[in-house]
């Protein structure tokens, strides 16, 4: 099939909160697969379905990694992107960089609210008054000065500007600056993320739009159809390694292909139901949850393009039994009303 032709999205559909695919700032060497994760290109199911909030908009959903159960191993395994850094970094070593201004402004607001007994990094983030400082810091990552022997100025504030000039998170210590380090007495991880614990939110309202987002990624295409009608295709997948850009072959490693990852009790629509509502819509992602509980309930090898990283499930011996002993009841028809299942015609999807 023919690539679907893309053009300008149009503004009500533009994809504010998007992550935008993060260039690692160092050559791509190593394109082979760490041997603990699977590979890249795998069959996989998809669903497409009309947003029944938006009619000029087609959502496409990729089952294989919505009903997969990957979940976040931080502080359980986790061997980072970085090498070295996984326990005390996981996924946070490169910073954040900020979807727009408005999703700055957010994070900015929500920061003013973090304490010292809750951000290790308060006093690199604020003024001599505990005031954010959202200005970019001009002497760059970590606590390094100005380059000047004798001379040297502390970095202050929460934002950098990366090589091609974006606005980020700063990093401090090598990690972004909302990072606390294994043995922090206000718990290790993201700072905003347990400001939303504390308060009773959801960690989407207070971490920058790549963090909570990943590793779910929302694409945009327009498809136009024979009738020269065209409508705006909405894909929700898997935010694998390709998803960084080329510099994502290498990290060290990375959570959505590993099996370790793969523990989860919950499938992913599910433990992530407040992150895909807000890149959805409620009524999208009720529809999406609908399949997604058809897909679960469908047994054993009929499961179409199941997530190789799963954990595959072992046949209990205790239920095996003679076939000669059983009589299926499509047995007990005529051979002229039999039809065999692999010959039904499916439902197409497309790809």
């Amino acid at each position: 099939m023919a690539p679907a032709e893309t053009s300008k999205k149009k503004a009500k559909a533009k994809p504010e909160a998007s992550p935008a695919p993060v260039d690692l700032a160092m050559p791509t060497l190593r394109r082979e697969i760490p041997r603990d994760e699977v590979p890249l290109d795998f069959p996989r199911a998809w669903v497409e379905f009309a947003d029944p909030a938006d009619e000029e908009q087609v959502f496409r959903c990729d089952l294989t990694w919505l009903t997969s159960r990957w979940s976040c191993v931080f502080g359980q395994g986790c061997h980072g992107i970085r090498e070295g850094r996984g326990e005390s970094d996981g996924c946070c070593t490169l910073g954040a960089h900020y979807s727009d201004e408005d999703d700055e402004k957010r994070v900015v607001g929500h920061a003013a609210r973090l304490t010292p007994e809750l951000w290790e990094n308060f006093a690199e983030g604020t003024d001599a008054k505990g005031r954010i400082i959202s200005d970019v810091a001009t002497s760059g990552e970590g606590t390094s000065g100005n380059g000047t022997p004798g001379k040297a100025a502390p970095a202050r504030g929460i934002t950098m500007l990366d090589e091609d000039g974006d606005r980020q998170t700063r990093r401090v210590n090598g990690a972004c600056i909302f990072v606390n380090s294994p043995g922090f007495a206000g718990g290790a991880g993201c700072a905003l993320h347990a400001l939303a614990l504390k308060e009773g939110r959801e960690p989407l309202e207070t971490k920058p739009d790549v963090c909570w987002q990943l590793p779910i990624r929302r694409t945009y295409d327009w498809i136009d159809r024979p009738d020269d009608t065209r409508y705006l295709q909405v894909s929700i997948g898997e935010y694998d390694r390709r998803g960084w850009g080329p510099g994502g072959h290498d990290l060290h490693w990375w959570c959505t292909g590993a099996p370790a990852a793969h523990q989860g009790a919950e499938p992913v629509y599910v433990s992530y139901r407040p992150e895909l509502t807000e890149l959805m819509g409620k009524a999208a992602y009720d529809v999406l949850a609908r399949v997604c509980e058809e897909r679960i309930a469908t047994k054993g090898d009929r499961k179409v393009a199941p997530h190789p990283a799963d954990p595959v499930k072992k046949a209990d011996p205790a239920k095996k039994t003679n076939p000669a002993d059983k009589t299926s009841p499509a047995d007990k028809t005529s051979p002229a009303d039999k039809t065999d299942p692999a010959k039904k015609p499916k439902a197409h999807k497309k790809n």
